[in-house]
């Protein structure tokens, strides 16, 4: 059986949109904020595999 496609955060999309607004007015500040608003919106993941 398939996983449901996760769908993305809210933040996440938020952050996608202030990314694409900084490329497109040029403004490497909001391009920048954007990015990093992206990445702490991403869900971590474990870093190693897990003992059960």
């Amino acid at each position: 059986m398939t996983e449901p496609a996760k769908l993305p955060s809210a933040d996440h999309l938020k952050a996608s949109v202030k990314e694409a607004i900084g490329k497109l007015i040029g403004d490497t500040r909001v391009e920048a904020e954007g990015r990093r608003q992206k990445q702490a919106a991403r869900p971590h993941k474990p870093a190693g595999p897990r003992d059960d």
